[in-house]
C-alpha cells in the first residue's frame, strides 16, 4: 500500500513537471495538442496540459547571421565572377517559422543564392564592381519579400567579395593604367593650354597698357605744345605792343631770340654732320643793333608823322 502511494506521488510530481515549461530569453516554443499547433510559449515559466500538450518547435527569436557560400555568377557581358556574402535575419512569428517552411535556414540560404545569381547576372561587370550598395538593396528587397510569409524579417544582405578571374583582373589593371595615363596627358595638355592663354592675355594686357601710355604721352605732348604756342603768341603780342609803344629793347629781344633759335635748329639738324658758319658774338650783337637802329628810326618817323 505504501509502495503504491509512493508511486502515485512520483507520478503526480512527474506529471506536474511535464506541465511546467521554462522558456529562456530570446527563445519561443510552439505548443502542439495531439500534433496540432495551439499556442506559443514566451520567455519565462509557462504551463501546459501534461500528456496532452507538447512542445513542438523551439525558435531562436534573436537576429541571426547566415553565411552565403561562394558561387560563380555569369554577368550580363559574359564575365564569370565568384561571389559570397552574409544574410542577417530575425524570426518575428514563431508559429509561421515553424510550420510554413521546412528547414528554415536552408530555405533562406537557397533563396538568397538564387537571387544573387538573378540580380548580379542582369548587370555588366563594371556595374557589378561599382554598384555593390544597389546590389545589396535589390537582394534585400527580393529576399525579404519572399520570406515574409515564413514569419521572417531579413534585415541585411551584404555581398562580401566579388572576385573576377585572374586574366580579367590583369586586363582591368591594364585598362585602369591606360585610363590614368590618358587622364594625366589630358590634364597636362589642359595645363599647357591654360598657360598659353594666360601668357597671351598678359601680352594683350601689356600691349593695351603700352598703347594707353603712348596715347597719354602724345596727349600731354600736344597739350604742352599748345601751351607753348599760347605762351609764344602771348609773348609776341606783348613784344608787338612794346614795339608799338616805341620800346626798342623789345625789338632787340625779339630778333635775338629768333636768331638764336634758328642757329640752334641748324646745329641740331640730324642730316648735318659738319657746319661751317662765320659766327661771332659781335656779329650777332651788331646785327641785333642794326636791326634795332632801323626799328628806332621807323618808330621815330611814325611818332613825327612822317611817311
Amino acid at each position: 500500500m505504501e509502495l503504491f502511494s509512493v508511486a502515485v506521488l512520483v507520478l503526480a510530481v512527474v506529471i506536474v513537471a511535464l506541465g511546467v515549461k521554462r522558456v529562456p530569453q530570446g527563445m519561443e516554443y510552439t505548443v502542439e495538442r495531439f500534433g496540432r499547433y495551439t499556442k506559443t510559449l514566451r520567455p519565462g515559466l509557462n504551463l501546459i496540459i501534461p500528456l496532452v500538450d507538447s512542445v513542438g518547435a523551439k525558435l531562436n527569436m534573436m537576429e541571426q547571421v547566415l553565411d552565403v557560400p561562394s558561387q560563380e555568377v555569369i554577368t550580363k557581358d559574359n564575365a564569370m565572377v565568384t561571389v559570397d556574402g552574409v544574410v542577417f535575419f530575425q524570426v518575428l512569428d514563431a508559429a509561421k517559422a515553424a510550420y510554413e517552411v521546412s528547414q528554415l535556414t536552408h530555405a533562406i540560404l537557397n533563396l538568397t543564392m538564387t537571387n544573387v545569381r538573378t540580380v548580379m547576372g542582369s548587370m555588366d561587370l563594371d556595374e557589378l564592381l561599382s554598384m555593390r550598395d544597389q546590389i545589396n538593396a535589390k537582394l534585400l528587397a527580393v529576399v525579404d519579400d519572399a520570406t515574409t510569409p515564413w514569419g521572417i524579417k531579413v534585415t541585411r544582405i551584404e555581398i562580401k567579395d566579388i572576385s573576377p578571374p585572374r586574366d580579367l583582373v590583369d586586363a582591368m589593371a591594364r585598362q585602369m593604367k591606360a585610363e590614368r595615363e590618358k587622364r594625366a596627358q589630358i590634364l597636362e595638355a589642359e595645363g599647357m593650354r591654360q598657360a598659353e592663354i594666360l601668357k597671351a592675355e598678359g601680352e594683350k594686357q601689356a600691349a593695351i597698357l603700352e598703347a594707353e601710355g603712348e596715347r597719354e604721352a602724345a596727349f600731354r605732348e600736344a597739350e604742352a605744345r599748345e601751351r607753348l604756342a599760347e605762351a609764344e603768341a602771348k609773348a609776341t603780342m606783348m613784344v608787338s605792343q612794346a614795339i608799338a609803344k616805341g620800346d626798342v629793347n623789345a625789338i632787340n629781344y625779339f630778333v635775338a631770340q629768333k636768331y638764336t633759335e634758328a642757329l640752334k635748329d641748324i646745329a641740331s639738324a640730324p642730316n648735318q654732320k659738319l657746319i661751317m658758319m662765320p659766327l661771332e658774338a659781335s656779329s650777332l650783337i651788331g646785327s641785333v643793333g642794326g636791326i634795332a637802329e632801323l626799328a628806332r628810326e621807323a618808330v621815330g618817323k611814325s611818332n613825327r608823322g612822317e611817311p
